[in-house]
């Protein structure tokens, strides 16, 4: 693979912002200005971002450890700190395989770069796809090596409150759903502001505006309430401890502090037979 990525430096890319609210280094300073304008009307989105990678961390390990040796990870963005691929290979070296999918260039070209230094790189793919594809993407997912016979772990973290409601991202969620075998796992996270603090709202519906005038994201996005994230899970079985804070999904240590400054909630929900 020779691809190279893509700098796109007319305007800010959400994936490379993500990266540096981590702390990585695949970003430049047309994206960091916008980083840190967003950080001025919300100062948690930092520890909301990280909390959010955290999550992603354990729900790979729990998806693991229940023996799910498939991912696919939907809307992926850069590849940073804590990769799916790197998670897996640690807990079941040699056995996992990963489909990363995003539509933006630059992720795309990242990833597949990264992938190429891997131990095992047929084991682990890149694909550039949109959510929205459906039918199609899932086609050439599987085309990839994922088995649709065998249980498959779906994520979807930080992505779906970057889809309006118009653009009813519910359709295409509920066909991914019905493509998982029994045994299957949905992972997801989503933006989630449950508070009565109007200023804090404003900010956030001010940031959502600024994704959408000055970055590759198409909308305003959605901030939803916890009903409306929970039916992203259809009817698949949530598993311990439901729908939650992202710091209340199963923490490696007690956390302390209030959960609700993650500004998301997470869960994970297992498709029985």
């Amino acid at each position: 693979m020779t691809d190279k990525p893509s700098l796109d430096l007319d305007r800010p890319s959400s994936g490379r912002i993500y990266d540096y609210w981590l702390g990585g280094t695949n970003n430049y300073a047309i994206d960091r200005e916008f980083a840190e304008k967003q950080l001025a009307l919300a100062p948690e989105i930092a520890d909301a971002v990280r909390e959010n990678r955290a999550f992603l961390r354990r729900a790979v390990r729990f998806a693991v450890a229940q023996g799910v040796r498939q991912f696919v990870d939907l809307g992926s963005g850069l590849p940073t700190q804590g990769n799916v691929h790197e998670i897996a290979d640690e807990q079941a070296p040699g056995k996992a395989r990963v489909v990363y999918v995003d539509n933006e260039p630059v992720a795309h070209a990242h990833a597949r770069i990264l992938l190429e230094d891997t131990a095992d790189p047929d084991r682990h793919r890149a694909l550039a796809g949109d959510f929205f594809d459906g039918p199609e993407l899932w086609e050439r997912i599987v085309a990839e090596g994922i088995d649709p016979a065998e249980p498959i772990c779906l994520l979807t973290v930080a992505l779906l409150h970057l889809m309006p409601a118009e653009e009813e991202p519910g359709r295409p969620m509920a066909f991914y759903r019905e493509q998982l075998p029994p045994g299957s796992l949905l992972v997801l996270s989503h933006a989630c502001l449950e508070t009565d603090d109007d200023r804090a709202r404003d900010n956030f519906g001010r940031i959502g505006d600024n994704y959408s005038r000055q970055t590759s994201v198409n909308g305003s996005g959605g901030i939803r309430g916890r009903a409306e994230i929970a039916e992203f899970f259809g009817g698949l079985e949530l598993v311990d401890p439901g729908l939650v804070w992202l710091p209340e999904w199963r923490p490696d240590t007690p956390h302390h502090g209030d959960v609700t400054k993650s500004r998301a909630v997470a869960g994970v929900a297992r498709k029985n037979g």
